[in-house]
């Protein structure tokens, strides 16, 4: 939660920063994805330090493999329902003018799965940095998010 808050914390100077309202949505998201991200993380950590594991980071003590998969399967789920619930509130239509923010969902759920995916089977979720500049899958997946969001923003 203290890295997560961290990121929250962030978010929200970056909003004053700029004269922006911090946006509910932003902020919850945010918590989650960066929730998302710290249990992948410290799943990573666990894993592949075995042993030395707690004397790399002492609260890894704290955790186990299986806590942090279900962890993340919660975040998961939280994440993508958000996102939606984001992507279909009259609150964001309005202020964006538009209704067709829904159609980015697809690639936020194919994104996550993705990274669900290599955190499990490709053991990667060491550096999220790292997965979203080196894996091409994710690298297609957020260009193509972010040509729908200009196509929904501009001519949607």
């Amino acid at each position: 939660m203290t890295v997560a808050l961290s990121f929250v914390l962030r978010a929200y100077a970056g909003a004053l920063a700029i004269d922006v309202p911090a946006s509910k949505w932003m902020l919850i998201n945010t918590l989650l994805l960066a929730l998302f991200l710290s249990f992948g993380k410290r799943r990573h950590e666990l894993i592949f330090l075995d042993a030395e594991a707690t004397a790399h980071r002492r609260i890894l003590s704290r955790y186990s493999p299986y806590l942090l998969d279900q962890l993340i399967g919660v975040t998961t789920a939280s994440v993508v329902v958000m996102y939606m619930l984001y992507s279909f509130s009259p609150e964001v239509s309005e202020k964006l003018g538009t209704e067709n923010l829904f159609l980015t969902i697809p690639f936020v759920v194919y994104g996550v799965f993705r990274y669900l995916y290599l955190i499990h089977k490709e053991e990667q979720g060491g550096s999220p940095t790292r997965v979203l500049i080196t894996d091409k899958p994710i690298l297609i997946t957020v260009l193509l998010w972010i040509l729908t969001v200009l196509a929904v923003l501009y001519w949607g």
